[in-house]
């Protein structure tokens, strides 16, 4: 099976030190990416580790893939123990660092420690430099990329960095690239700045070599850019209407299925704005938004249906400008949009305040500051619900996404035994339900299928190739066995072993059955967790025996 190739990169924060270790026999099982940065995690994250302890470590990923020349390839890997959930996160954002990052000749950089001073860490294939950057304290994303430029000659897609979300351990804060790109779920931005890292670059002419298949690349690579395709013009927002019409669209924070103002938010009202067109590196399919409000001026990238969810919907918000501007408010100042615009809606809620615009940007900044009532919404829904005596709509402490499970119940499913939480993107089962091939309001077959999705999730993600590559159809099964050297099965249990360690981890941290609960009733619901801890032979408690994982990694 075809991996990435290059060396761990361990960085010391403690001792400003170090260390390059050969880890092919991992790659050689895991991949890249989300794989093998979930082994390494596994590994040498303490189980009990804090997260904002230095015991905690972040690692940057890729696979064989970015170093390639395919659409669908311009992604990588960030992992690490989540402030906002307590267990194993991995997130992956588009844009361009990722081939920067090949060129420093590493397949994984690992941050380890704490620093004493604010830093910027800068890799390159020569080595890694620590700068102090104590004005930057408090620096926003643009302000940091344009210290980048200014004092290094480095453009935003070398720079993974944090606004000071990140900085202020906002539990949701993220680690941002190319200014507009997130590692978005689970709060690893906060990890950084509990580790004193306002910023790391890539850089160098040093990528190891990937023998790919030529054919395969070029075929998918045509399919992108000749491919007329909704989402290549509205991005994810393409849906909107359709799923607000026939599904759900939560609203005032879960109260409602839909919402009476889609059109002033959905994807023609996302289109309109568009200014031109907008890719990650390499890929011919560029279905990102740039999008611009001539009254205004207001500029940003998206917003993507996520934040049409969050923002909009959620807090009932019609005008897609306001919606462009909670998004760009999230960009300069780190925050995952899905997990901060949850958070403003139970605040609405709890205060009777849906669609009072000037509210909600004012609640996001202090979101950011940890300012008055900031300071409880950066602990998130969770954590925040009691207190706001709103109810607690999170799964293992992560926020929903906007696709409804009380609809769509594989997706109810999936939320519910998801090692990361309510995240849709963890098994995207969504796309067979709202699809028709299997009937939403009902779990049978699903916990087969959700297993089945998560394999295949897991190892889209150690790959690295783009979720919208497999969902538009222009990746196939049969190219990722061809462009991997193996059979499809041979990826599902590598991803299947990425699943398990990461569960395996979060159990040793305590959690179990007890965890994967949703905060509303779905039919059959413990039927279905017992069918799928039997298809992945755990127990039925919700735990990986050890003897399971014993054979590649360490079980206690």
């Amino acid at each position: 099976m075809r991996h990435a190739e290059g060396s761990l990169l361990t960085i010391d924060l403690d001792g400003r030190t170090t260390t390059a270790t050969d880890v092919g026999d991992e790659l050689a099982t895991f991949v890249g990416g989300r794989g093998i940065a979930t082994k390494l995690a596994h590994d040498r994250i303490p189980f009990d580790a804090d997260p904002f302890g230095p015991g905690n470590r972040v690692y940057f990923s890729t696979g064989p893939l970015q170093q390639s020349g395919m659409s669908f390839t311009g992604r990588m890997n960030c992992t690490g123990l989540s402030p906002l959930t307590d267990g194993l996160v991995s997130a992956n954002a588009g844009g361009f660092v990722s081939r920067n990052f090949v060129g420093t000749g590493h397949s994984v950089v690992e941050i380890a420690g704490a620093a004493d001073e604010l830093l910027a860490l800068h890799v390159t294939d020569d080595g890694v430099e620590f700068e102090p950057v104590p004005d930057l304290e408090g620096a926003t994303v643009p302000e940091v990329t344009g210290y980048v430029q200014s004092e290094h000659d480095l453009d935003s897609e070398h720079v993974a960095c944090i606004g000071p979300a990140g900085e202020n351990r906002v539990r949701f804060a993220c680690v941002m690239t190319s200014e507009t790109r997130a590692f978005g779920r689970g709060g690893l931005g906060a990890v950084l700045g509990s580790k004193n890292v306002k910023l790391v670059t890539f850089e160098g002419d040093s990528a190891p070599d990937v023998d790919l298949p030529q054919g395969v690349q070029s075929e998918v690579h045509r399919e992108a850019a000749t491919a007329d395709d909704l989402f290549k013009r509205q991005g994810t927002t393409g849906d909107t209407e359709f799923i607000n019409d026939n599904f759900s669209l939560p609203t005032r924070y879960f109260e409602k299925y839909s919402f009476d103002e889609v059109a002033g938010i959905g994807g023609d009202a996302v289109e309109s704005k568009k200014y031109k067109r907008g890719s990650c590196s390499m890929c011919a399919y560029a279905c990102k938004l740039p999008t611009r409000d001539e009254a205004t001026g207001l500029e940003t990238e998206g917003p993507e249906f996520e934040t049409v969810f969050s923002f909009g919907s959620n807090l009932e918000v019609g005008d897609i400008v306001d919606v462009m501007k909670s998004n760009k408010l999230c960009d300069v100042h780190g925050l995952d949009t899905i997990s901060a615009g949850n958070a403003v809606a139970a605040y609405l809620k709890a205060e009777d305040e849906f669609g009072n615009v000037d509210l909600i940007h004012e609640t996001v900044e202090k979101i950011a500051a940890r300012e008055g009532i900031g300071d409880l919404l950066a602990e998130g829904v969770h954590r925040a619900a009691p207190e706001l005596g709103v109810p607690d709509y999170t799964v293992k402490g992560l926020e929903f996404a906007a696709h409804d499970g009380r609809v769509l119940h594989g997706q109810a499913l999936s939320y519910a035994v998801a090692n990361r939480g309510a995240d849709h993107m963890y098994s995207t089962t969504m796309r067979q339900e709202y699809s028709g091939e299997y009937d939403p309001e009902t779990l049978e077959d699903k916990p087969a299928l959700v297993a089945r999705n998560e394999n295949h999730a897991a190892f889209r993600d150690s790959g690295v190739v783009c979720a919208f590559g497999g969902g538009s159809g222009h990746v196939t099964n049969d190219h990722l066995a061809a462009l991997f050297d193996c059979d499809y099965e041979d990826l599902q249990r590598v991803g299947a072993r990425v699943v398990e360690l990461e569960r395996h981890f979060n159990n040793k941290r305590g959690m179990d059955r007890d965890d994967d609960v949703l905060p509303y009733e779905i039919p059959g619901i413990e039927a279905a967790l017992d069918e799928y801890y039997a298809v992945r032979g755990w127990n039925d408690d919700g735990t990986v025996p050890d003897e399971t994982v014993s054979e590649y990694a360490q079980a206690d």
